[in-house]
């Protein structure tokens, strides 16, 4: 029996070993695999109780979460987000609006609308574009300052957008006009005072 000591010590060491390895390779692969979903998922609950606080939270949360693991948990990074989608939908606003001033058999009260809801628009673009450059740039000093401009360009594009639809009162403008501007000032007027909302949740006075 004495003889057999040493291989049988030599074998149980080695299997132990081999058993230690593979455990520990089957936690590393575990927490390589897990990791990353898991904080995606808190990602995707920071947005989600954040969209929580806007008007329209379906919206935001349908705007933002695909941005999760761009946005992490970064209020910055998502104000930021939420007025580059803003900025996107002014712009596909903008050229729907162009598209429809080219329609045939415009009366001149559709004529004169559209063509002050696209300076409107345009006025709209601008400021987003500002208030994205601002939030981008979003320095340690004075910041106050910073988020109120850039509150100030956010509102100033939302007050835009719903002068557009206010032409509508006393004219004469077919359903298809009437109803083409409304639906894409609606859209982006709901991601602009999301974004504003956000802002003002991250970056209260």
């Amino acid at each position: 029996m004495e003889a057999y000591r040493p291989y049988t010590i030599s074998y149980a060491y080695h299997a132990l070993k081999i058993l230690v390895s593979l455990l520990f390779l089957s936690n590393f692969h575990t927490t390589l695999a897990s990791t990353p979903s898991t904080t995606t998922e808190n990602y995707k609950t920071y947005i989600k109780t954040a969209c929580h606080s806007t008007t329209y939270p379906t919206e935001c949360n349908n705007d933002l979460l695909p941005f999760a693991s761009k946005i992490e948990a970064n209020p910055q990074k998502l104000c930021n987000t939420a007025l580059s989608v803003s900025l996107k939908a002014a712009k596909n606003c903008s050229s729907t609006i162009s598209k429809l001033s080219k329609n045939q058999g415009l009366t001149k009260s559709e004529v004169a609308i559209i063509k002050d809801c696209i300076v409107n628009v345009k006025d709209s673009t601008d400021q987003l574009n500002q208030s994205l450059s601002a939030m981008e740039k979003l320095g340690s000093s004075n910041v106050k300052a910073q988020i109120d401009n850039i509150k100030t360009w956010v509102s100033a594009a939302l007050t835009d957008e719903t002068t557009c639809t206010d032409g509508f009162a006393g004219m004469t403008v077919s359903n298809t006009v009437k109803n083409t501007i409304s639906n894409s000032i609606l859209s982006v007027s709901k991601r602009i005072s999301n974004a504003l909302a956000l802002i003002n949740r991250f970056y209260p006075n």
